[in-house]
C-alpha cells in the first residue's frame, strides 16, 4: 500500500487541485489576450474550456519577392577603342543586270545660241605699209599724222549669204558695206573720206546677224582688200 500511495503522488500534476494548497506556476492573462485573436479556421475544432483555441499559429516565413530588388537601368555605353583594326576588304561583287530603259523626259525650252556681236576682219597679206602704221595681226590702222584720209574696202560676197560689214573708227561705225543674198557672188566696194586724229584706230568689223553673214576669200588670192592714205594733214588745213 505504501508503494502504491507513493506512485500516486508522483503522477499527480502540480496545480491539478488548487484546494490542496500547492503552488500554481501556470500564468494566464485574465483581462485580454496579448494580441487580437485571429478568425479561427472553420476546420479547427472549438472547445468551450480552452482559451487558446482559435489563436493564429505563428511560424517563421520568408517572402522572396521582398528580398528581390527591381531591375536597374542600363549603364552608359563605353567609348569605342580607336586602336581597333579594320578587316580586309571583301571581294568585288558580281555585276548586276542592266536596267530597263527609262521613259523619255519632257522636252526642254529652246534657248538662244550665244555668239559674238562682231569680229574684226583679219588680213594675211601686206602690200604697202609705210611707217608700219597698219598692224596686220589685228587688222587695225593706227593714225600717227592727223588729217583727212581716204579709206577703201573691197570684198567678195558669198552665194546665198548676206554681206554686212562696217568701216570702224575706234568704236564708231563710219561706213557700212552691205550686199543682199544672191545666187551669184560679186565684188562689193565701199570708200569714204574720214578725218582722223592722232591715235585713232581704223578697222573693219563683220557684224553678226540672225541670218548668215559671210565674205569669201582664199589664201593667196586678193578677194578682200583694205587700203587708205593721207589726203591732207591738219597742218595744211
Amino acid at each position: 500500500m505504501a508503494a502504491s500511495a507513493l506512485l500516486l503522488l508522483l503522477v499527480l500534476p502540480a496545480g491539478a487541485w488548487p484546494g490542496l494548497g500547492l503552488p500554481c506556476w501556470l500564468c494566464m492573462h485574465c483581462s485580454c489576450p496579448p494580441w487580437p485573436p485571429a478568425t479561427p479556421s472553420p476546420h479547427v475544432r472549438m472547445s468551450d474550456g480552452d482559451e487558446w483555441v482559435g489563436l493564429p499559429h505563428v511560424g517563421p516565413t520568408i517572402d522572396i519577392s521582398i528580398l528581390k530588388g527591381e531591375k536597374g537601368k542600363a549603364g552608359v555605353r563605353g567609348r569605342s577603342s580607336s586602336s581597333r583594326k579594320e578587316g580586309l576588304p571583301g571581294s568585288r561583287g558580281l555585276r548586276g543586270h542592266k536596267g530597263q530603259k527609262g521613259q523619255v523626259g519632257p522636252p526642254g525650252t529652246l534657248c538662244q545660241g550665244a555668239y559674238v556681236a562682231f569680229s574684226a576682219v583679219p588680213f594675211d597679206t601686206e602690200l604697202v605699209n609705210l611707217d608700219g602704221a597698219f598692224d596686220l595681226a589685228s587688222g587695225r590702222f593706227l593714225c600717227a599724222v592727223p588729217g583727212v584720209y581716204f579709206l577703201s574696202l573691197n570684198v567678195h560676197t558669198w552665194n546665198y549669204k548676206e554681206t554686212y560689214l562696217h568701216i570702224m573708227c575706234n568704236r564708231r561705225a563710219a561706213a557700212v558695206l552691205y550686199a543682199q543674198p544672191s545666187e551669184r557672188s560679186m565684188m562689193q566696194t565701199e570708200s569714204l573720206l574720214l578725218p582722223l586724229a592722232a591715235g585713232d584706230a581704223v578697222w573693219v568689223r563683220m557684224f553678226q546677224r540672225d541670218g548668215d553673214n559671210a565674205i569669201y576669200s582664199e589664201r593667196g588670192d586678193l578677194y578682200i582688200t583694205f587700203s587708205g592714205h593721207l589726203v591732207k594733214p591738219d597742218a595744211e588745213l
